[in-house]
């Protein structure tokens, strides 16, 4: 199967970008595409490194201000597809591939089209003061994929992931499955659970949610919350949407969270920002 992209939003980032970006051409299996969709940053630009070219394409911020996160991963989808990749790889700004990302999601999606594939995700410390390892084979001995979620060994392939414990920091899906699934909901805009929304949409669609050992990512540190107060607007806005198309609500380990800390409480089945 050949045309194998790679497609990542990004919103500023510059450092972690530029570090996948030579990742990703010094991997086994170099991509055939590296499709940028930079969401309301100018900065971001067209370059090549080490043989491997990033096309970018910009995108505005969505009408309430917020950064459209699933409407950029639609348009960057469309923007490989169009450039006629079969395999679609999609990969968070912030995740390293490792040396055999790109190669273990081709190979998986020629074997088994009709999966949507996600690999193990290690979460990285603090960057050392002479940085990560630049090459991506070196990276395996940072390798400690998180817990929560599946970690099969390289080579390994766990099939009939639920759909909750999806992430889209880092998937894989072949070009006619995509068309069939739909894509990415654009009712959300900010942060969170337009991804576990995929899942479902995978599912709904006949299709199967798989985890591929040999696909690991590693995840470039940055300061982060947990829970993600600073999201919280964010995520009872598209927890609403959630609940409007699947009659439930994601993210409840966050919610419960914040509503020990007093920030929302409950009302009936729902969530509400506590006044």
């Amino acid at each position: 199967m050949s045309g194998v992209a790679v497609v990542t939003i990004a919103h500023g980032r510059h450092d972690h970008l530029a570090a996948q970006h030579r990742a990703l051409a010094l991997g086994s299996r170099r991509p055939d595409h590296h499709v940028v969709v930079a969401m309301d940053d100018r900065a971001i630009r067209a370059r090549t490194e080490s043989g491997l070219h990033r096309t970018v394409v910009h995108t505005a911020r969505s009408r309430d201000g917020r950064l459209p996160l699933a409407a950029a991963r639609n348009l960057g989808v469309r923007a490989a597809l169009d450039a006629r990749a079969r395999v679609v790889v999609l990969l968070d700004v912030d995740c390293l591939p490792g040396a055999d990302l790109v190669a273990a999601y081709a190979g998986a999606v020629e074997a088994e089209p009709g999966v949507v594939w996600s690999g193990p995700i290690t979460y990285l410390p603090p960057r050392p003061a002479d940085g990560y390892p630049e090459h991506p084979a070196d990276l395996a001995e940072w390798d400690d994929p998180h817990p929560a979620r599946p970690r099969p060994a390289p080579g390994e392939r766990v099939r009939d992931l639920h759909p909750d414990l999806f992430w889209s920091l880092s998937f894989a899906v072949a070009a006619p499955t995509w068309r069939l699934v739909g894509g990415f909901c654009e009712d959300y805009t900010g942060y969170g659970a337009e991804d576990t929304d995929l899942a479902r949409s995978v599912v709904a669609a006949g299709v199967g949610l798989g985890v591929l050992g040999g696909a690991r990512a590693y995840h470039q540190h940055h300061p982060v919350s947990s829970p993600p107060v600073e999201h919280l607007d964010d995520i009872l806005r598209n927890g609403r949407t959630f609940r409007d198309r699947w009659g439930t609500w994601p993210m409840a380990g966050w919610l419960e969270q914040m509503e020990r800390l007093g920030l929302v409480h409950r009302v009936g089945p729902d969530w509400e920002r506590t006044a």
